[in-house]
């Protein structure tokens, strides 16, 4: 009997040892272009490595303490829409008429159910809005003045649209108008969308991204950001992804899905299957950016076309990573 019970003791006290290092782990965006050392200030670079530190702890911080994956990516995804810094939130790009329109959407990796709202406006944190339509609404995405309702339907704070204006933003619709034709899209230099991936300690997967998409945006175009399968997707069974970019490119070829299902169909690995995805496919098709992924095994993968990406990630083994540049 005293055999038995040490054999008992012992069987619970590996239970809890294989639950306390089940692997977790993060990773963020801020976007990905033309980010070469010198082109940013000392100052801009510190503030944005300040931002991108932040939010990625916040989010770590979520998954130690036992939260969600779907918690973290929004507890991650809050703090870069609050960063002037990011094309998201406060600070998102403007469009031809000087407004701020944006999008956000997530996806459970567990369930594969999915959120999304698209060109909304004085949503504070619009990545809220998109949970909120995953979790609260029988849909998938919601847009514009009808995304906006809702979100006042159930309460998401709102702020004037001034307080998403920023300066920069400003002058950059302005040089943009100054030196093109008003009816042509200029492509930007810089994709600096936002997103997030996460996977908790109960082995669930999440993928977040918000984005104001591109300056000097016209007709209500919207872009990959929004779009399960192009922007974002998760799965249990593969990874979860959050992409930045050229958003018709990664809509064409429905990115961060391919990326997945290569993992799931084609037996590839996570840093193959967005390798190949992202300087692969892209590359050939003409389009830049890049995506943030993790696996259900905590691996993560960070890879861009671009000459820079902003970017952080703490790994399952508890390694903090926050980079810009292409050589970091």
């Amino acid at each position: 009997m005293k055999k038995n019970l040490l054999l008992t003791v012992s069987l619970i006290l590996m239970s809890l040892s294989a639950l306390a290092q089940a692997p977790i782990g993060i990773a963020i965006h801020g976007g990905a272009g033309t980010i070469e050392r010198g082109n940013l200030s000392k100052a801009q670079e510190t503030a944005i490595r300040s931002a991108l530190s932040d939010a990625i702890e916040a989010g770590h911080q979520v998954l130690t303490d036992g939260g969600s994956s779907l918690d973290a990516v929004v507890a991650a995804v809050r703090i870069l829409e609050d960063a002037p810094e990011f094309n998201a939130g406060r600070g998102a790009v403007l469009t031809h008429d000087g407004t701020v329109e944006m999008d956000a959407s997530i996806m459970d990796g567990a369930s594969l159910a999915a959120g999304a709202v698209a060109s909304v406006a004085g949503i504070r944190h619009p990545i809220e809005a998109a949970r909120a339509v995953m979790t609260d609404s029988p849909h998938v995405m919601l847009v514009s003045d009808g995304a906006t309702a809702f979100a006042e339907t159930i309460g998401l704070e709102f702020k004037d649209p001034d307080w998403f204006i920023t300066e920069f933003r400003a002058e950059q619709l302005r040089a943009v108008q100054a030196r093109q034709d008003a009816s042509v899209q200029l492509s930007e230099d810089w994709f600096s969308t936002v997103g997030a991936v996460a996977l908790d300690g109960d082995g669930n997967l999440a993928a977040a991204t918000s984005t104001g998409g591109m300056t000097n945006k016209r007709w209500g175009r919207v872009g990959d950001s929004p779009i399960i399968g192009a922007g974002t997707y998760a799965d249990n069974r593969a990874c979860a992804v959050s992409a930045t970019g050229h958003g018709e490119f990664f809509i064409r070829h429905v990115v961060a899905y391919d990326i997945c299902a290569r993992i799931r169909h084609a037996g590839l690995d996570l840093a193959e299957s967005a390798d190949a995805v992202v300087n692969g496919v892209l590359v050939k098709a003409g389009g830049d950016g890049g995506v943030i992924a993790i696996d259900a095994q905590g691996n993560i993968a960070m890879p861009f076309n671009t000459e820079g990406m902003y970017r952080a990630a703490i790994d399952a083994a508890g390694r903090k990573t926050i980079a810009i540049y292409g050589d970091d």
